[in-house]
């Protein structure tokens, strides 16, 4: 076998392994091509091409991964093409203020309270949701900065 077919073949494992978690198909293999690429940047018709995937639903695994702080666009001066990359601090802003899935968690936690009253156990729930991500919000700054020390 050669080098390439095993990149691929753990590449299908790896976005297996993220399907089982709970991630959309296409965004898990999508995020296997950013993993496992050798280019700088791959635009979304290359990924459409090693995917063998129609491009709407790379576009849409582009939107989520990007979403969460995982990929982001780069310029490209001389290209019609968008393209773009994993993020070098891609598993850390996953869980930071700047993921923008844990802001409209608690958005949409602040907005349930304001439309419950006080002692309705919606009310509750919605509150103890919000407090939770606060509480992760305000713990995250010092557990990145652990993980700035020790990786890098």
């Amino acid at each position: 076998m050669n080098d390439r077919y095993e990149q691929w073949q753990a590449a299908e494992r790896l976005a297996l392994t993220l399907i089982e978690g709970g991630m959309q198909r296409m965004a898990a293999r999508t995020l296997a091509v950013f993993l496992f690429t050798d280019q700088d940047s791959v635009t979304a018709g290359e990924i459409a091409d090693r995917l063998e995937a129609s491009a709407g639903s790379v576009s849409g695994a582009i939107k989520s991964l990007a979403t969460v702080g995982l990929i982001e666009r780069l310029p490209a001066p001389g290209s019609r093409r968008e393209h773009y990359r994993l993020r070098d601090d891609a598993w850390a802003t996953l869980f930071t203020s700047q993921n923008t899935v844990i802001q409209a968690m608690l958005q949409a936690a602040a907005a349930g309270i304001s439309a419950t009253k006080s002692g309705d156990p919606a009310h509750r729930r919605l509150a103890q949701m919000h407090a939770f991500y606060e509480f992760l919000l305000g713990e995250l700054p010092a557990l990145l900065h652990r993980w700035h020390q020790q990786s890098g």
